[in-house]
């Protein structure tokens, strides 16, 4: 075996770089270009409101990256959101509402919305995980079937109306600390480190590798496949669940129809972020910077005073170069 001269592992550095970091640079390339074209880009209000319009899928990339590196897809958890959200509503709703969903109900602490969202969201990821892990039907199916059965359930628990009129401990979540950094913007953080710390520093997270990128190799070692992809689902139904809260706080109402797409929107910051459909492969703060990827695309394009309907072309056309780059890396790695 021949060892790679000193100059060739120099002219190697560069191309390892862009391998590595290249959706960083892409990001830090979109940043200047947008400040030059556009000086307002990087005032402190756009800088909070671009991370604020990112939290909410962004929070549920965080999810979708443990079943994408499974080898898995989760078409469901905006629907997940919405069922999660009216639920959530309409045990956050004043006293002073008119045509209250509960109109006996007491005003509630705030806490109960949260883990109502938080219960519904897991109880539906779960199921999706134990339809993937027992009956071994594809992922795409089984959360396909979740995503009809999860927004249907919201629009006959709502009889199709949005529920608002929500107690202020629970807008407060979608407004700003010290009326200055956005609560969502926190809430966001604070997942992106647990679940960066899940991923990446306990057993649980060693599985979600394993079983990504080969499932009867992580069988034979030991792994219980079928607890850890219904685990796996779960969480990305929780941070559905959690997502919806945010949502709930941003909005101050949740319609049964709300967040319709944002799933697909997911998924492309997952993957924009370097996570592999092929499994096995994908980061946390990967998913971050995918996540920013797309906010900081749509923030500056509208700033900039470009079509929503083109927006809508860009982004399709970003997904698509990112899978293309992701089936030509793994090709190699073949």
């Amino acid at each position: 075996m021949t060892k790679d001269s000193p100059t060739s592992i120099i002219k190697q550095a560069p191309m390892q770089i862009v391998k590595k970091y290249g959706i960083v640079i892409v990001l830090i390339l979109m940043i200047v270009g947008l400040s030059i074209a556009e000086p307002a880009f990087l005032s402190s209000t756009n800088v909070f409101n671009v991370l604020t319009q990112s939290a909410i899928f962004g929070i549920m990339a965080l999810g979708l990256t443990f079943v994408i590196i499974s080898k898995g897809i989760d078409l469901s958890v905006g629907s997940v959101l919405a069922f999660s959200g009216v639920i959530a509503a309409s045990l956050g709703q004043t006293m002073a509402t008119t045509g209250k969903f509960f109109p006996h109900l007491a005003e509630l602490p705030v806490i109960v919305p949260i883990m109502a969202a938080l219960a519904v969201g897991a109880g539906c990821g779960a199921v999706s995980g134990f339809l993937v892990a027992k009956t071994r039907i594809p992922a795409f199916i089984a959360t396909l079937g979740m995503m009809t059965v999860a927004r249907g359930l919201a629009l006959i628990y709502s009889g199709g109306k949005p529920v608002s009129t929500l107690i202020p401990s629970l807008t407060a979540l979608g407004g700003k600390l010290f009326n200055v950094i956005p609560v969502p913007v926190i809430i966001y953080f604070v997942m992106i480190v647990i679940s960066s710390v899940l991923l990446n520093k306990t057993r649980f997270g060693k599985n979600v590798y394993a079983i990504g990128a080969n499932i009867t190799a992580a069988e034979v070692s030991g792994v219980n496949v079928k607890k850890n992809l219904v685990l796996i689902y779960t969480y990305s139904g929780l941070l559905a669940g959690l997502a919806a809260i945010v949502f709930a706080g941003r909005v101050g109402s949740v319609h049964p129809g709300a967040a319709s797409g944002y799933e697909l929107t997911a998924i492309a910051a997952t993957t924009i972020g370097g996570t592999s459909h092929s499994g096995g492969i994908g980061t946390i703060w990967g998913a971050f910077v995918g996540a920013l990827v797309l906010s900081v695309m749509r923030n500056g394009l509208t700033l900039l005073g470009v079509d929503a309907y083109w927006q809508q072309v860009v982004e399709g056309l970003i997904i698509v170069m990112a899978v293309i780059i992701d089936m030509r890396k793994n090709a190699k790695r073949d």
